[in-house]
């Protein structure tokens, strides 16, 4: 099966209805796309990968991606993109190890678009006009978003032989256009 965006939404629409996990699986899936774009690879695919990677975290948050694999290839999806999934977990909870761009990206985007979303929400204009600057004054904060592992993220954007701030400047234009449906629009459109 070629995995598309409209699929993985199906896939998960029974497994991850909190609302701060859909959003966070957008927020990751549209990071995706840009990471694929700036590789030049296909962006919808990355983009599905990005929205589905979290499918068994709302059912089993202290035996995530313990209970994706076999859900996954049951539905039907390849063993290459559960695989790419599984590489998110690495060095935390498997030992996948991501290999491909799209798997370093996955396991460089996932932390790092919770301190983008965070940064974001407090700013009057959100996301619309956030420069990687401001983004980078936070991420060197640990005490802002401090949930979000910046270790991992260092350690994805260094597999990608890439600087944090060019993966977090990709993100962060990547989730631009999106800003409406990932409530990144700001605090003056409350």
């Amino acid at each position: 099966m070629n995995l598309t965006v409209e699929i993985a939404k199906e896939i998960n629409k029974d497994h991850v209805t909190d609302e701060a996990l859909i959003i966070h699986s957008l927020n990751v899936s549209y990071a995706m796309k840009a990471m694929a774009k700036h590789f030049g690879e296909d962006e919808e695919h990355w983009e599905a990968i990005g929205y589905l990677h979290d499918f068994d975290y709302q059912e089993y948050p202290e035996e995530h991606l313990q209970h994706t694999e076999k859900e996954l290839l049951e539905a039907g999806v390849s063993e290459a993109d559960v695989r790419a999934i599984l590489s998110h977990g690495y060095g935390i909870i498997n030992d996948v190890e991501p290999v491909s761009n799209m798997e370093k990206s996955l396991f460089a985007v996932d932390e790092l678009t919770g301190i983008i979303q965070a940064c974001a929400r407090m700013r009057p204009n959100g996301i619309t006009d956030l420069e990687v600057s401001s983004f980078m004054k936070k991420f060197k904060d640990k005490r802002f978003a401090a949930k979000c592992d910046r270790e991992i993220i260092k350690k994805g954007c260094e597999m990608l032989g890439m600087e944090v701030k060019e993966v977090a400047a990709i993100c962060i234009e990547g989730m631009k256009p999106y800003a409406a449906e990932i409530g990144l629009l700001g605090t003056a459109a409350c």
